[in-house]
């Protein structure tokens, strides 16, 4: 169970937040498409802390999780919480894959593969325009006001 809520935003705070995303983030959050690869902000980023979903700021990945999976997206083998991830089977462009979106706002964050390293064995590939990041030592976001965004440890 989540130390988070997971409660899902309402319609108004739903709009509130899509109002805010660039369109791009729009294109991938809401829409389920995917960023070119090899040009995410995140792909190269080596700094400690937690990858967010950008509409809501649920915690998705700790940055030691993060690993070079060479794919061209930011790829982790593990959830910040398994409870933070909803998993969707995607017959889209002729192939089978396991989506991911965030499991509070639904958003799309990339798919699951399972060709990552141990000990999970899971590559979470994702789009850097689906995820914001705060380093350790800094409040997480809280776009829906319902607390719980205390500062992650440092180091």
């Amino acid at each position: 169970m989540s130390a988070f809520d997971l409660t899902p935003p309402t319609d108004a705070q739903r709009q509130a937040l899509a109002a805010q995303l660039s369109e791009e983030e729009r294109r991938v959050l809401l829409h389920h498409g995917t960023e070119a690869p090899f040009c995410g902000v995140f792909l190269d980023n080596k700094l400690e802390g937690v990858y967010t979903c950008r509409l809501c700021g649920l915690p998705l990945f700790r940055s030691s999780a993060k690993f070079d999976s060479g794919t061209g997206w930011p790829s982790f083998f593990q959830p910040y919480d398994a409870a933070h991830i909803r998993y969707v089977r995607d017959t889209s462009h002729g192939m089978v894959r396991v989506e991911e979106v965030c499991a509070r706002c639904g958003s799309h964050l990339g798919h699951v593969f399972p060709d990552g390293p141990p000990p999970t064995g899971e590559r979470h590939c994702l789009n850097s325009v689906s995820m914001g990041f705060t380093p350790d030592g800094e409040a997480l976001p809280d776009p829906l006001q319902r607390g719980g965004a205390e500062a992650q440890p440092a180091g």
